[in-house]
């Protein structure tokens, strides 16, 4: 049996939240221990270069995480958010809400088990099964305003309470 390192998790992660994205292809590079994702759409990978830290500390190896190509472009992590994701079904819909403390940013992500390969001894299959809020909390930048959960997937919960059978 073998084990990965948590950088190779890191990545297995990335890959799985955009691995659908017919524009992004991740690259994991072991010599220099670097994850580069290849954008072909100019307005997400800018988007994808503020959500996505430039390294990523596991101890005493960093992990560099590189967008390319990339302008950075400071925007609201609403937009950002909008444009990572367009045209990746792993992202329904996002909201924004004002609150008494500011404005928070919701991306709301498709109810959807994802699994991705984790050799860690978690599973003796090596997959890992969880959701897509838990990976892009994992994934992201930490001091986004942004905040991650899962669509219901079945709308009779949505009914008033008279419509209940």
């Amino acid at each position: 049996m073998k084990l990965s390192a948590p950088w190779i998790e890191y990545y297995q992660k990335i890959e799985a939240l955009f691995g659908q994205d017919p524009e992004i292809r991740v690259v994991y590079e072991e010599e220099g221990k670097e994850i580069k994702l290849y954008v072909e759409n100019a307005r997400k990978a800018d988007a994808l270069a503020q959500l996505l830290p430039a390294e990523k500390t596991f101890g005493n190896v960093t992990l560099k995480i590189t967008v390319l190509p990339a302008n950075v472009d400071n925007q609201d992590p609403l937009t950002l958010i909008q444009e990572a994701f367009a045209g990746n079904p792993a992202l329904d819909y996002v909201q924004e809400a004002e609150t008494l403390f500011g404005k928070m940013y919701y991306a709301v992500f498709a109810n959807k088990v994802v699994q991705y390969f984790n050799d860690d001894i978690g599973d003796i299959n090596g997959l890992k099964s969880t959701l897509y809020q838990d990976i892009a909390k994992d994934v992201f930048k930490p001091e986004l305003t942004l905040h991650y959960c899962t669509n219901t997937s079945d709308n009779s919960l949505r009914k008033p309470l008279g419509e209940w059978p």
